[in-house]
């Protein structure tokens, strides 16, 4: 059996409380008789499996009322996941600038800010900035920091998963391999306070790290395209990536490079920062563009720079925009040949019409009619909240995975 993001669910007494849980996140059951029905256990080991979650706090009794049962009887008492037990902060870091919230499970924003952060400035003092940003942002919403379940970190490079770690990252000198997951667990341990309450034994709270493009495809897909099995995301900014979401999960490639379009080599000669010539992102991400306009006697630094520009209906901006798109479209063309995606979304600074016109043009001209016959081109709907969105919702479904789920109720001696 499926369940949330193409995970299985263990079927008759294999059936354990966590995947339970998922069960009723999911929808799949949301009853005592559908979670009989669906996993086969019988109705005592059902009673007492849902017993550990209800005293974790992590269940809920529905507010709708009584339901008919599947398996017939008196009418069933639904069951819901309770998003106010715990609180998840997550962090989306762009090249000059940073982006933090403090968020409910399922993805409601309680607390925001915003503000310069320089990653050229390293991750000391990046990744200490944000554990203060992060202080405040409990403080501003009233929570405690125990309240705080995990935090979830985007970076504009790319990441191991495993480690946490990014990988040589074009964009983020300094940041090679560092411990991104203990300094900023650190940072927030030390601007936060104690993370349990008075008495109680101190546990380190999870951060997870991934891509910038990944989690914003995550959150997008997630929130406004669940049902589309293979989702693509492309960010241009300074730098230019991609972001997939296939069956419910990001694909990630084998060490986390997956995406990283912007240094697929297009034929031009400008130096990228990568260290390469040639680069997509040298020639059309939002620094390309910015650096262009600079020269033509625009003032223009950086892609936070063209948008504004763009937004202000700047003629030259607007051409120089279109024509990097259709650079992008060249290349999305043989990305959507291959990924062959049902919504393939526009985000990131330049993400406007000109720009959207632009790959639009080059898309359909080279790709294969059959490869776009479903595609949506699309443009970001949760805007410069994408990030933030999908760190949280990594962090969730992280730590209420079955089997995350179990060792976290036994850690709780439930």
């Amino acid at each position: 059996m499926t369940g949330r993001a193409g995970r299985t669910v263990k079927a008759s007494h294999q059936a354990s409380a966590g995947d339970l849980l998922e069960l009723v996140r999911s929808g799949r059951a949301t009853t005592r008789g559908a979670l009989q029905q669906v996993t086969g256990l019988s109705r005592a080991t059902v009673g007492q499996r849902l017993d550990r979650l209800f005293r974790a706090g992590w269940l809920r009794e529905g507010a709708g009322g009584p339901v008919d049962s599947p398996l017939g009887g008196r009418p069933s008492i639904t069951l819901e996941f309770d998003d106010e037990h715990a609180v998840v902060l997550a962090a989306d870091l762009d090249t000059r600038h940073g982006r933090a919230a403090l968020l409910t499970l399922t993805g409601e924003i309680l607390a925001e800010r915003t503000g310069v952060l320089v990653v050229d400035e390293g991750p000391e003092a990046v990744l200490d900035e944000l554990g203060r940003w992060f202080a405040g942002l409990l403080e501003e919403a009233g929570q405690r920091t125990d309240a705080v379940c995990g935090i979830g970190l985007a970076v504009p490079g790319p990441v191991d998963s495993d480690t946490g770690r990014v990988v040589q990252p074009p964009i983020m000198p300094g940041w090679d391999g560092y411990d991104i997951r203990g300094r900023l667990g650190r940072a927030f341990a030390e601007h936060a306070g104690p993370r349990t309450a008075p008495g109680a034994g101190r546990a380190a709270v999870p951060v997870l790290v991934d891509n910038d493009a990944n989690l914003m495809a995550y959150g997008e897909q997630r929130t406004g395209y669940p049902d589309c099995s293979a989702f693509a995301l492309v960010k241009v900014s300074t730098g230019i990536g991609a972001g997939m979401v296939v069956g419910g999960s990001i694909y990630r490639g084998v060490d986390g490079g997956a995406g990283d379009i912007g240094h697929i080599r297009v034929g031009a000669d400008a130096l990228c920062r990568c260290g390469s010539y040639g680069c997509l992102a040298a020639v059309a991400s939002g620094g390309a563009v910015a650096r262009r306009l600079a020269e033509a006697g625009v003032p223009a630094a950086s892609g936070s720079d063209v948008r504004d520009l763009l937004a202000a209906g700047h003629p030259e901006a607007m051409a120089l925009a279109r024509e990097a798109g259709r650079q992008v479209g060249d290349v999305l063309a043989t990305v959507v040949t291959l990924l062959n995606p049902g919504v393939l979304m526009i985000a990131g600074d330049l993400a406007g019409t000109p720009f959207l016109t632009g790959v639009r043009e080059l898309l359909y001209q080279r790709a294969l009619p059959r490869s776009t016959a479903h595609l949506d081109v699309v443009t970001s709907r949760l805007g410069e909240r994408a990030g933030l969105v999908g760190a949280g919702a990594l962090v969730v479904e992280h730590l209420y995975a079955p089997e995350r789920a179990e060792e976290r109720l036994a850690a709780l001696g439930v």
